[in-house]
């Protein structure tokens, strides 16, 4: 077992040491537990069990959409905690073993997309989507920082040639951020790069 009391110094070491099992504290100096929770989970798929003294459903909701297999809120018996420990590391082994894979799922900054069940959440609240804008939203994010233009999205996701009407790109950009964005006249997920095209920045 290894402990460290830094949040930098961590997830410095949980990406690029091994570990079979991460046990995450909220809060911790220089970097807290969702970064560090959320930097795991862009690199590594190993259980996570998040603690913290804070109650609040926000902040568990939080933790679970960043990728936290368990949150457990103090105090607990070591005893509880152990037990959870053994039952993540379990349920990895049976997985990884059998040869099952979990559901493919994308999560960046409290969008979570279920390519496998073609879901997608935003801050834990599971948000509705048409076909093309869940197509559209999934192929933006799996390319994060890469500018596409609209004939470009266009033929990607309708999949034709861009000879058709490109406008209906911009019409489902503007839905799918009515429904990830806090707000759309300052979008935080797909910038919109005037006189080119459409961009997922992460």
């Amino acid at each position: 077992m290894e402990i460290e009391q830094r949040g930098d110094t961590w997830m410095q070491r949980a990406l690029e040491e091994d570990f079979d099992l991460i046990i995450l504290d909220l809060m911790l100096p220089g970097v807290d537990g969702f970064e560090i929770c959320k930097n795991i989970r862009a690199k590594k798929d190993i259980p996570v069990i998040m603690v913290s003294a804070k109650k609040d459903d926000i902040d568990k909701i939080r933790g679970l959409g960043l990728g936290a297999d368990d949150y457990m809120t103090k105090p607990f018996s070591p005893s509880e905690l152990v037990a959870r420990v053994k039952a993540h590391l379990a349920r990895y082994e049976r997985l990884v073993g059998s040869g099952i894979r979990e559901n493919e799922v994308i999560e960046i900054r409290g969008i979570k997309i279920d390519k496998t069940a073609r879901r997608v959440w935003v801050n834990g609240e599971e948000k509705a989507f048409t076909s093309k804008e869940y197509d559209l939203l999934t192929f933006l994010a799996q390319n994060p920082n890469h500018v596409f233009t609209k004939k470009e999205l266009f033929s990607k996701i309708w999949d034709m040639e861009s000879i058709g009407d490109i406008a209906t790109v911009t019409v489902h950009i503007k839905k799918i951020r009515e429904k990830i964005e806090f707000n759309t006249a300052k979008p935080q997920y797909i910038e919109t790069i005037w006189g080119v095209g459409y961009r997922f920045k992460v």
